[in-house]
C-alpha cells in the first residue's frame, strides 16, 4: 500500500481528533500537529506525522483541513486532501476537494454542537458516562500555547476474558480542554493493539480570521454527493 493511500485509509477510520466547535464570538486560528504510531497486522510499527490548519470566525463558522500522513523524516508541508467548512446558522456542511476543484454541500438536521464529542476535561465532563472497565484521573490545570487547559486521563483495563487477544489490554485516552476556546487543545490515545496518536493545537491566534477561509473559491464546481 502506498503512503498516500495508507494515510487516506487511516484518516477515514474515525479515530480521535481535534473537533472545532461552531460557537459564535470566539474567533481563532491555529495549527493541529499530529504524530501517529500504527501497529500493522504484520507487527510492523509505522510512524507518521502531519499538520493542518483549523479556524473559527465570529459567526461560529469553522474551517478544518485534512492532509496526508507522511514519514517522520519528511519535513515538507503534507499534501492537502480536503477542506471541511461548517456554518451553524444554515447548518450546511461543505466539503472541498482542492485537487478536482469541486465541492459538495449537505444540510445537517441536528443543532450545532457546543462541545467536542470527547469533552471529558470540560466543566460538564463529570456528567459524561464511562465504559464498564474505565476509570478517570483528573490531571489538573496547565498552560498550553498561552492558553489555560484542564486535563483528564481515561484508562480502560479490559480483562483477559473480555479481550479478543485473551490477555489483559490497557488503553489510555488523555484530553486537555480549553474553556477559552471551547475545544480540546491536546488529544492523546494509546492502544497496544493498534498504536498511538497525539494531536496538539498550537500557533493560536485569537484575531478574526480572513473570511476567505470559510468560503468556497468562485472557480470551484459543485457536485452532488452519491447516495
Amino acid at each position: 500500500m502506498s503512503l498516500v493511500s495508507y494515510a487516506t485509509t487511516t484518516l477515514a477510520q474515525g479515530r480521535p481528533d481535534i473537533f472545532v466547535t461552531p460557537i459564535a464570538n470566539l474567533p481563532f486560528r491555529g495549527v493541529v500537529t499530529v504524530q501517529r504510531s500504527d501497529v500493522q497486522r504484520s507487527g510492523q510499527i509505522v510512524n507518521t506525522h502531519t499538520q493542518r490548519e483549523i479556524g473559527r470566525d465570529s459567526q461560529g463558522r469553522i474551517h478544518n483541513e485534512t492532509r496526508t500522513l507522511v514519514p517522520l523524516s519528511d519535513h515538507a508541508m503534507p499534501a492537502l486532501l480536503n477542506i471541511h467548512l461548517y456554518d451553524p446558522a444554515t447548518r450546511i456542511n461543505t466539503f472541498i476537494d482542492p485537487h478536482r476543484k469541486t465541492f459538495t454541500r449537505v444540510v445537517i438536521n441536528r443543532p450545532p454542537a457546543t462541545e467536542p464529542p470527547n469533552a471529558y476535561a470540560s466543566p460538564s465532563g463529570n456528567s459524561m458516562p464511562l465504559g464498564q472497565y474505565a476509570k478517570e484521573e483528573d490531571l489538573g490545570d496547565s498552560e498550553i500555547d498561552g492558553l489555560q487547559a484542564h486535563g483528564v486521563r481515561i484508562t480502560q483495563t479490559i480483562p483477559p476474558e473480555s479481550s479478543e487477544t485473551g490477555a489483559e489490554v490497557v488503553t489510555t485516552d488523555e484530553y486537555w480542554y480549553s474553556n477559552e476556546l471551547r475545544l480540546n487543545l491536546v488529544v492523546k490515545h494509546h492502544d497496544p493493539r493498534t498504536g498511538s496518536v497525539e494531536m496538539t493545537v498550537s500557533h493560536v491566534s485569537r484575531s478574526e480570521p480572513d473570511r476567505a477561509l470559510f468560503e468556497v473559491p468562485s472557480e470551484y464546481r459543485r457536485v452532488i454527493p452519491m447516495r
